[in-house]
């Protein structure tokens, strides 16, 4: 009876996580626009807490070029290099004297996404005031798909403050 108990938890716990990863991708896919059910989730990353701000990202690996031909094929996703704004969001920016970012950090401020040499990304700002530029604002709030295609990896990320 109890090696019975045993298998029925760990099942009930099985089938909880793979739903929430199943829920997590299908939000990603939803909000890129990307078909991603081939992708195999390779890392997540989430600090969001009862108070919904927070930093997640999720990357998906994928074995053929199906999302890259959907990135590709869609207007919204900008080819690589980053503009300023998104460097400084991804990876940081120095001019000068000034420092900014990286605001997709772990809690120690380095970039939870590594770095990528050839790609595209699309920037989603959810920012209720969009007036002052996102780098200059008091708070964040915006999602970032990156898709590497040297590793054919997606970086679904966001940050909420």
């Amino acid at each position: 009876m109890k090696k019975i108990l045993i298998q029925l938890l760990c099942f009930t716990l099985f089938s909880f996580v793979l739903t929430a990863c199943e829920e997590k991708r299908d939000e990603a896919a939803r909000v890129l626009g990307l078909d991603l059910s081939a992708g195999t989730e390779i890392s997540d990353y989430d600090t969001h807490g009862g108070n919904s701000d927070g930093t997640t990202c999720i990357a998906y690996r994928f074995e053929d070029n199906a999302v890259l031909d959907e990135i590709i094929s869609s207007s919204a996703w900008s080819k690589f290099p980053l503009d300023d704004t998104v460097q400084a969001l991804v990876y940081g920016l120095s001019e000068g004297t000034t420092h900014i970012g990286p605001m997709l950090n772990d809690n120690e401020g380095h970039p939870i996404v590594p770095e990528i040499q050839n790609g595209y990304y699309l920037l989603i700002d959810r920012q209720y005031d969009a007036e002052a530029d996102i780098l200059h604002r008091y708070s964040f709030n915006f999602t970032l798909g990156l898709y590497d295609t040297d590793t054919n990896t997606l970086y679904f990320c966001t940050l909420d403050t």
